[in-house]
């Protein structure tokens, strides 16, 4: 044997134990999903062309990763195996002939998503959730009960189940909480995180199950690892069945009988996947008899009766022909990779985020590379690797200004930031961004006011701060490019509402670090006015459910600086609301009722029927379980009503919920 084919097979195995640390322990991948299935497949070639190199601790025969030492050991009850991949049609007809030669008589295969997540094995004692754990290496992971226990969507009981049970399902970040998680921790000068993956397994990994409770994680369930009296004929009963114990199932999957039909059903997820909410890598095809499985059996590392079908990468080659840095509303100086324009996804690319300079560093990104970029679904492309091999000499290393490119005052990076900060709370940028935050929907609502009109607002001297909006007369709009007397007067009429926001909103639209929505609202239902917020110290702050000492902290600065209790009292008396949001103090129809809405409403938007339902006391959630009271639903409704009907939840129209706002208004 060759000497050089030995010491490819020991580069191998040294290069995939070290990304399967970054992916598995530090939640912080090193190189794309595809990278690494390409390393794999070379060595798992090379130890079938040379099965005396195998080893029992090659990376091909272990599964997953190790156990942290942060968190207890938990024992599965019975392996938790990987599956071997399909990249194409030829991979997929050699598992089928492979099941063929094993005797499997009934080939037919049930697909279903390969949702990019962790996966979790969860034990439910008489019903009851006893203990969470991740997959760890297989045998053993790490006891997550307390971080599980914190996510809405899975039920800490169970309904019919057995006195013990064991299921396998998969942890997922939607990309809208990946997206607004990434957007904070980039304003807050956090280290971003890399896809929606990697978001949830650092969301699940927390030491403070709080911290996981505030991510929004999501999960779907797919295997039952163990439980008593428990048999199914197939995965397609055994999907059912789990829904029917109250755990979330993934509706999307579909029978194949056929090499046509199983071709089409990808051709179709393929087609549809970026519309979906979730991440998804690939497919996974399980032979849809339980019974013969057994027979089949499986390897030390995967079962022979599934596979998993992993979708060609959305990656392309560009050049970064320069870098710029932006500002944002907080401060947070953002540099951005302007690329050689390349078709990717659909659409022509450009652009790329590069977060933060650690991220630059760690990639060794420079202007004039050659690089690899990736974009998955609505998620803005970022680079994933330098193509150093095709480095020249004239690549331009990139230094971070320590100086603001908007307003030239000194920037900083704060002790534990990954970014560099503009401390002018007077910057033009750093303006311009609070004020298109502030007239966003989400925060004060202000229709008409989007980036274009801000920014000609800014460049006439109109405004110059947030409370200059409520200063606006007819003839200023008039002198605005594109403006006649209706889209003058629409707009004035839309500031003149968003004077009525409630306090929650104000608080969210004011920028203020680490206060988003969720926290502007429980401040606001928590105190009886701006004057009671302002005079908060920390130790209030932190007895409050939801908010904790980094909320805490970033609030009190933010009232503490002078300029921004002047901002306060000069919107008081612009008339803008300080009201705080408690509860009705008389129960309402609607008091600690939950609802989940889906389908568009007749005549009114989800955000001010969701804000109607609160203020009667109701809560709005965003997934269905048996914990939710209403699903309030309307014209093309989503896969939420099947759901609601199966756990027998009151489905209700519109009209009908107003009949309870009603009541609820007459009863208060």
């Amino acid at each position: 044997m060759k000497e050089d084919i030995q010491n490819r097979v020991a580069e191998l195995r040294q290069q995939l134990r070290m990304h399967n640390v970054s992916y598995y322990e530090k939640d912080a991948p090193s190189i794309s999903d595809q990278e690494y299935d390409l390393l794999m497949r070379e060595l798992q070639s090379l130890e079938d062309e040379f099965p005396q190199l195998r080893t029992a601790d090659s990376p091909t025969q272990r599964v997953g990763g190790a156990v942290s030492p942060r968190f207890p050991s938990v024992q599965h009850p019975a392996a938790l195996l990987s599956l071997d991949n399909a990249f194409d049609e030829a991979d997929l007809l050699a598992f089928l002939e492979r099941l063929r030669k094993n005797g499997a008589v009934d080939r037919s295969l049930l697909a279903e998503l390969k949702i990019d997540g962790l996966t979790v094995a969860i034990t439910y004692r008489e019903g009851t959730l006893e203990t969470a754990a991740t997959r760890g290496d297989g045998l053993s992971g790490e006891d997550v009960t307390a971080n599980v226990k914190a996510i809405r969507s899975i039920p800490q009981k169970l309904k019919n189940a057995p006195a013990l049970l064991t299921v396998r399902g998969e942890i997922y970040m939607p990309k809208q909480s990946f997206e607004a998680l990434n957007r904070d921790r980039e304003e807050n000068g956090e280290t971003t995180f890399a896809n929606p993956r990697n978001a949830a397994a650092g969301s699940l990994r927390q030491l403070d199950p709080a911290v996981t409770g505030s991510r929004k994680l999501e999960a779907f369930f797919y295997d039952i690892v163990s439980g008593e009296d428990v048999t199914f004929p197939t995965q397609e009963a055994l999907l059912e069945g789990i829904q029917a114990y109250g755990l979330p199932v993934n509706p999307k999957n579909r029978l194949c009988c056929t090499v046509e039909e199983i071709a089409a059903f990808i051709a179709e997820i393929e087609e549809e996947r970026h519309r979906l909410p979730y991440d998804i890598d690939g497919m996974v095809f399980k032979l849809n008899q339980i019974e013969p499985r057994t027979k089949l059996g499986a390897t030390g590392k995967f079962p022979r009766w599934a596979i998993a079908y992993k979708f060609q990468p959305e990656q392309a080659e560009t050049i970064v022909e320069d870098i710029i840095v932006s500002v944002g509303r907080t401060g947070a100086l953002t540099p951005t990779a302007c690329l050689q324009p390349v078709s990717l996804a659909g659409s022509t690319i450009s652009r790329a985020t590069l977060h933060n300079e650690d991220n630059i560093r760690g990639k060794d990104i420079r202007i004039g590379d050659h690089v690899l970029i990736q974009k998955a679904g609505d998620v803005i492309p970022e680079v994933v690797r330098v193509l150093e091999e095709q480095r020249n000499g004239g690549e331009r290393i990139f230094v971070m200004p320590h100086s603001c490119p908007s307003c030239g005052q000194p920037a900083v990076r704060p002790e534990g930031e990954a970014a560099w900060r503009c401390v002018n709370s007077h910057c033009p940028a750093r303006i311009y961004e609070q004020l298109v935050h502030f007239a966003s929907k989400k925060a004060m609502d202000i229709d008409g006011m989007g980036p274009a009109v801000v920014k000609q607002l800014l460049d006439r001297g109109l405004v110059r701060d947030i409370a200059d909006i409520y200063t606006l007369q007819m003839d200023d709009l008039l002198s605005l490019e594109r403006f006649g007397p209706k889209s003058a007067t629409n707009l004035l009429n839309a500031i003149s509402a968003s004077k009525t926001a409630p306090l929650g909103r104000l608080l969210f639209a004011l920028g203020i670090r680490h206060v988003g929505e969720r926290a502007g609202k429980v401040l606001a239902s928590r105190f009886a006015g701006m004057e009671q917020i302002l005079q908060a110290d920390e130790a209030q702050l932190t007895e409050i459910d939801e908010i904790g000492g980094i909320i805490a902290e970033s609030i009190v600065s933010y009232f503490a600086e002078p300029q921004h209790r002047d901002l306060i009292q000069r919107l008081s008396d612009l008339g803008l609301n300080m009201q705080g949001e408690s509860r009705p103090a008389q129960e309402t129809l609607l008091s600690g009722k939950k609802v989940v809405i889906t389908g568009t409403l007749p005549g009114i938007g989800r955000e001010e029927a969701k804000a109607l339902m609160e203020q009667a006391g109701a809560i709005v959630a965003s997934s269905v379980s048996k914990k939710v009271d209403y699903l309030l639903m309307g014209e093309n409704p989503g896969s939420k009503e099947g759901k609601a009907r199966e756990l027998g939840i009151a489905i209700l129209s519109w009209e009908e919920m107003q009949t309870l706002l009603a009541a609820g208004r007459e009863n208060a």
